[in-house]
């Protein structure tokens, strides 16, 4: 039975995690890596919560063996964005995996995987990343694509498990596997919700109370414009204008500030804004509520 083994430094008393590799470095990754045959990957930026459980749970489908990456990426931050303030609680996302049962786990910092001297370079896929999220954090999927391609060579998966919640995200890391013939299957999962509807997500515990019930209207506005499709309606703008009147109702939530950065119907596939709902469109939304940016998404088919 393997006991906890931390690779690349020198604190491993301060992990409780047992059965589980944890790697700090790339070589030693690679080493850890040798001893397993085909993986599952679930890359995340850590703080985890049921929504990447769920991820590792469907990994666990596609391969005996599950390696997690915890990695808060500099490079797909802006500078106004919320990098400082983004959790980083290692040692509860350390034990969560080991629940999960995890085999490695990947807890490189900035320096190991953009070392000082080494060449910059940027993947992009220009169709998929100049709207929506791309329009409004210019520069975060070349990040996205920089870190998961490095991800992608170090870990060697056969398979890879990323979320519908960042469904732009997915669109672009499917085509980038594709463009640069990774020999991976990317394996979509569903948005994984709370009970009152709202998408889980990392940035959630920063909302106070009040803002987290106003971030409700966010999938509120999702829902109904999937109701309003199952009843016949066709024209996008019409769907759009539904959303945007759920978001901006503020009930007895006034005093909360809310700012709308998208709200928009696209083709999945293409990304590209569609004017009337003859096939499945994604609804996406992308919203501050106080200083949290949350987004969200729901496919929607007509009159299903």
């Amino acid at each position: 039975m393997q006991s906890l083994v931390v690779l690349g430094g020198r604190d491993a008393s301060t992990y409780s995690v047992l059965k589980m590799i944890v790697a700090k470095t790339i070589p030693d990754l690679r080493q850890a890596r040798s001893r397993f045959g085909p993986i599952a990957f679930v890359p995340t930026m850590g703080a985890l919560h049921a929504g990447h459980l769920s991820l590792i749970q469907t990994a666990r489908r596609y391969a005996r063996d599950v390696v997690v990456s915890i990695f808060v990426n500099p490079t797909q931050f802006g500078p106004r964005e919320d990098l400082t303030r983004y959790p980083r609680p290692l040692e509860e996302d350390l034990d969560l995996c080991r629940q999960a049962g995890v085999e490695l786990v990947f807890v490189p910092d900035a320096g190991e995987i953009y070392r000082v001297g080494s060449p910059n370079v940027v993947v992009d896929l220009p169709e998929l990343t100049q709207t929506l999220e791309g329009r409004h954090r210019p520069g975060h999927f070349q990040g996205v694509c920089q870190v998961v391609a490095k991800l992608f060579n170090i870990v060697q998966p056969q398979y890879a498990c990323f979320g519908t919640k960042d469904f732009q995200q997915l669109r672009v890391i499917e085509a980038m596997t594709e463009a640069l013939d990774f020999p991976i299957q990317i394996v979509p999962c569903p948005t994984v919700r709370e009970p009152d509807g709202l998408a889980m997500s990392s940035r959630n515990r920063h909302l106070s109370d009040d803002e987290r019930s106003r971030a409700l209207n966010i999938n509120r506005a999702l829902f109904a414009a999937d109701a309003e499709a199952r009843a016949g309606a066709q024209v996008t703008s019409k769907l759009v204008a539904t959303m945007q009147r759920m978001l901006l109702n503020v009930g007895r939530l006034g005093h909360v500030p809310m700012s709308i950065d998208y709200v928009a119907c696209v083709d999945p596939k293409t990304l590209k804004l569609v004017d009337t709902l003859t096939a499945p469109v994604t609804c996406a939304i992308a919203a501050r509520v106080g200083s949290t940016r949350l987004i969200d998404n729901l496919t929607i088919t007509p009159g299903r």
